[in-house]
């Protein structure tokens, strides 16, 4: 829901205190292009496209800049300036998620969803991507919400809420991680999912 690809049955749902619960599919298009971030747990980079062009790609009908040069910008800060002419096949897992975590910031959102972002990597590995997640987030001043298994993203949150079998069963605020019910960020970003119980 706070992707904006499901519609809730009932209840409302504001994203930065505009609520978007009938919003035509072209204007959840726009609010998902120009305000959230994606980091699937599978990567989905195109295999014939080098990083640089992986990166660009949601920025394609974006004319107001100039997509390479922010691409590049991105690769280098996650640590991939040496590898922006590299197809998917030429890099390792971790460079395909710093990849992926640099093409879900290309359109400057206010909002990164991380789906597993360590889900397919080596506990180092996994560790390397969460301490550049967290860089970026104060830096590009953005909210990330993830949603994991794995304990170690527990560390890098400002706030955690155990989900188990659809039911929020704790929530922990000022230590870790999020996925959702009300949650609000730096900056006045908040996203609010109204839950109405059977």
């Amino acid at each position: 829901m706070i992707g904006l690809l499901d519609t809730p049955t009932r209840g409302t749902v504001f994203l930065d205190d505009n609520d978007v619960t009938d919003y035509t599919e072209d204007e959840l298009t726009e609010e998902r292009r120009s305000g959230i971030g994606f980091v699937f747990q599978s990567f989905y980079l195109l295999p014939m496209l080098t990083a640089t062009e992986n990166v660009e790609l949601p920025s394609m009908w974006d004319t107001s800049v100039d997509r390479r040069d922010r691409a590049v910008e991105l690769l280098e800060r996650v640590g991939l300036g040496d590898r922006v002419e590299h197809t998917p096949n030429q890099l390792s897992g971790g460079q395909r998620q710093r990849v992926a975590i640099a093409r879900a910031l290309i359109n400057s959102p206010e909002i990164l969803l991380a789906d597993e972002p360590t889900g397919n990597l080596d506990q180092d590995t996994g560790q390397t991507i969460l301490e550049e997640i967290t860089r970026l987030k104060n830096e590009e001043n953005i909210a990330i919400v993830a949603v994991t298994h794995d304990e170690q993203l527990v560390e890098y949150a400002d706030r955690v809420v155990r989900l188990v079998d659809g039911s929020v069963q704790w929530l922990v605020s000022a230590v870790s991680c999020a996925a959702f019910q009300v949650l609000k960020w730096r900056g006045g970003i908040s996203v609010e999912i109204e839950f109405e119980q059977d």
